[in-house]
């Protein structure tokens, strides 16, 4: 009932909606012009040979959480091809570089069933794996009433979408039911899934402790390695406004007591560099700027990182890294990342968003979480002053990154059951 009406509406309001929104959203830059058609489900681009499965994630963590299950998937499956649908620019450009072959990006169409319609009657897809708990009505009954089999991956039911679920229960048991198997990312997202409605519901892990190192431009690698030498490398992380100015504060610390260390500074929002660059200058710290190629010197005391695309080279330089938004009260950013490069990694006392991943991690003894600013420099000076114990550290990160990677197996198998490959 609810998504008949949906769809009804959807379809009636459409042409309003594309003179209005989706008009403002091409003015801003937000809609790929070149590929507009796709989100009205008019594809160019062939459906390949042999079986193709289709995977969707709203945007780039979930687009980038994919990559190690295509990469399985592919790998198991010579005959086996991916098409893999974002809503968004930037996840389309970071897909586009880091799809293996066999693996295509397309836009997602605008949630009307008659574009639903168009990309499965197009591509034809012999299963459907949706990455994002984002549940498009028409997208999800259209692929039900072709009996395609469509499975939840990485489903996760926040808190607060939790509480406005529950007001409209029945609205969400008609949108799980389009659903062949739903896969929680955590106990709780299971439980959550079970309470809504969800036929048929289970929890393996969360699919992003199976991510990968990030890609490296070997050339700009080696151009690094040889500007930077043996010097010891501080990372400090996808920090935020006001993170960089409390570590400056104490960074004289870590300059004064590790001969040659290079720290390097990749803020959250690279826009923000030449105002962190000004920063550390007006504190009298020797500084470079990424985006305007500054190059390093054995002088530079503090590289800003301002760039997009490039984080896989700072984590593979350094060998401590700090992970910011956890200085200050947004609930931290990903550490998994560095832990896969085989980085000592420190996060600050502000981590709601990464709560069951730091759980895991401190079981494991994989990351060091402090206080203060003053703490994070204090841990980072005694980590690349002692060999053996940085050594440690390190393989402790690493060894966690590993043993959370198996979740890839749990769900490989649920996939084999669901989809019967």
């Amino acid at each position: 009932m609810f998504i008949g009406v949906y769809k009804t509406l959807m379809t009636l309001a459409f042409p309003i909606v594309k003179a209005t929104y989706i008009k403002k959203r091409k003015k801003t830059g937000k809609e790929d012009i070149a590929r507009f058609n796709e989100r009205l489900g008019l594809y160019k681009k062939p459906r390949p040979e042999g079986r193709l499965y289709w995977m969707h994630g709203s945007s780039v963590g979930e687009s980038v959480s994919m990559l190690p299950l295509i990469d399985r998937l592919l790998a198991e499956d010579p005959d086996l091809s991916i098409l893999v649908t974002t809503g968004t620019r930037t996840s389309a450009e970071i897909m586009g570089k880091r799809l293996p072959p066999r693996a295509f990006h397309q836009y997602i169409p605008f949630d009307v069933p008659n574009f639903a319609r168009r990309l499965l009657k197009h591509f034809r897809p012999d299963a459907v794996m949706w990455f994002e708990s984002e549940l498009w009505p028409s997208l999800l009954s259209e692929i039900k009433k072709a009996k395609i089999p469509l499975v939840l991956v990485n489903g996760r039911i926040s808190d607060k979408s939790f509480q406005n679920w529950k007001k409209y229960k029945f609205a969400a048991k008609e949108l799980l039911s389009c659903f062949s198997y739903c896969l929680g990312q955590s106990e709780q997202d299971k439980n959550r899934l079970m309470f809504l409605g969800a036929p048929q519901v289970g929890c393996v892990g969360n699919l992003k402790y199976a991510g990968m190192p990030l890609p490296v431009d070997e050339k700009k690698m080696a151009e690094l390695k040889a500007a930077i030498g043996t010097r010891p490398v501080f990372l400090i992380s996808s920090t935020h406004h006001d993170e960089e100015e409390q570590l400056a504060m104490y960074l004289t610390e870590l300059r004064d007591n590790v001969p040659g260390v290079l720290t390097i500074v990749a803020p959250r929002h690279p826009e923000r560099g030449p105002a962190i660059a000004r920063m550390f200058e007006h504190r009298l710290y020797k500084t470079a700027l990424r985006s305007k190629e500054e190059p390093i010197t054995p002088e530079t005391e503090i590289y800003v990182a301002d760039t997009i695309g490039e984080m896989g080279l700072w984590y593979a330089l350094a060998a401590v890294s700090f992970v910011g938004g956890s200085l200050i009260p947004h609930g931290g950013q990903n550490f998994m990342e560095p832990a896969r490069d085989k980085n000592a990694v420190i996060v600050g006392p502000n981590m709601q968003n990464f709560t069951e991943m730091l759980n895991r991690a401190r079981f494991y003894d994989a990351v060091l979480q402090v206080v203060s600013a003053q703490n994070v420099v204090e841990e980072a000076t005694e980590l690349l002053l002692s060999p053996e114990l940085l050594a440690e550290r390190q393989q402790k990160a690493y060894d966690w990154t590993v043993r959370e990677a198996r979740v890839l197996d749990g769900i490989v198998k649920v996939l084999d059951k669901v989809i019967k490959r």
